[in-house]
């Protein structure tokens, strides 16, 4: 991977993930700050959450959201299955969590094309790594009468769980973590404060949210890097105007796009080069319509 100039690049992803991408980043010749924005935590399995795991060999499929739901959801099915039961599927909306499950639990997982990344991973249709995309595939069309568990963490978008339901789905969901806001520092405030970075990586709507309490026109004007068209939308609404989507969520297609956001194409250290996301009103998720990301 080409080495960047020195720039100096703000995260917010928490986690191993995030941890992951500062190492790459940095292995890229970027000088990293992980803003410290969000923690997660595991939850206690209550009664119907224990059952969910018990009762997993009479559901027909499971989706996972996250590589965090992921993990947790392989140790409590470690604990309650030392041999999963056959006959139920897997499913993720992206291609680090089908790694998480493939590697802990040792099954084959479905999951968008675009988050194909290794052979496990079964192709089905040819869309993007959203939740839309997930839904496309052509085994989630009809689900009449199936019953299906949906591991994620607390809150989220309900579209998958309503989209499901609609399909005939008889739908638990199994909330396995939850996110704890945290305060910034006074010295990383005032850093996004004044723009003093030469590009922020975001790469959820909560994250987003949560940096826009700190956020002022000089930051505005830097520029942001997001894990898919529908988070681009929200950032441009909110008035960032130097938005470069990259290509998934996955910490390599970040780095190459702070790379390609921040490449210097005249004099100017600023300049933008590459796919960066159209302006508000031309910000359409791609993958979202059907057209072959967190």
């Amino acid at each position: 991977m080409a080495k960047a100039s020195r720039l100096e690049v703000l995260t917010t992803r928490p986690g191993s993930r995030g941890a992951v991408l500062d190492a790459m980043l940095s292995e890229a010749g970027c000088e990293v700050e992980c803003l410290k924005l969000m923690a997660l935590e595991a939850l206690p399995l209550e009664p119907a959450a224990r059952q969910a795991i018990i009762d997993v060999d009479l559901y027909r499929g499971v989706i996972v959201i996250s590589p965090q739901a992921a993990g947790y959801l392989a140790d409590w099915l470690e604990e309650w299955w030392p041999q999963l039961p056959e006959g139920v599927s897997f499913y993720a909306v992206g291609a680090a969590t089908a790694e998480v499950l493939h590697s802990r639990l040792g099954v084959p997982v479905r999951v968008p094309p675009r988050a194909t990344r290794s052979e496990h991973a079964e192709r089905d249709a040819p869309v993007g790594t959203t939740s839309e995309a997930l839904l496309s595939l052509p085994s989630l069309r009809v689900l009449a009468g199936q019953r299906w568990l949906l591991v994620a963490g607390e809150g989220g978008r309900p579209l998958l769980e309503e989209t499901l339901v609609a399909r005939g789905a008889q739908v638990t969901r199994l909330a396995l973590y939850r996110r704890l806001p945290l305060a910034l520092s006074p010295q990383q405030a005032g850093r996004l404060a004044a723009g003093a970075y030469d590009a922020m990586v975001v790469t959820s709507n909560e994250l987003l949210e949560t940096v826009m309490a700190s956020v002022t026109p000089q930051a505005l004007h830097q520029p942001l890097i997001v894990s898919s068209h529908r988070l681009a939308t929200l950032a441009h609404a909110h008035g960032f105007e130097r938005v470069t989507v990259a290509e998934d969520a996955s910490p390599g297609a970040l780095t190459q796009a702070v790379l390609r956001a921040c490449a210097p194409i005249s004099k100017t250290r600023h300049a933008v080069t590459g796919a960066t996301a159209p302006g508000p009103r031309e910000a359409i998720d791609s993958q979202e319509s059907g057209k072959g990301q967190a």
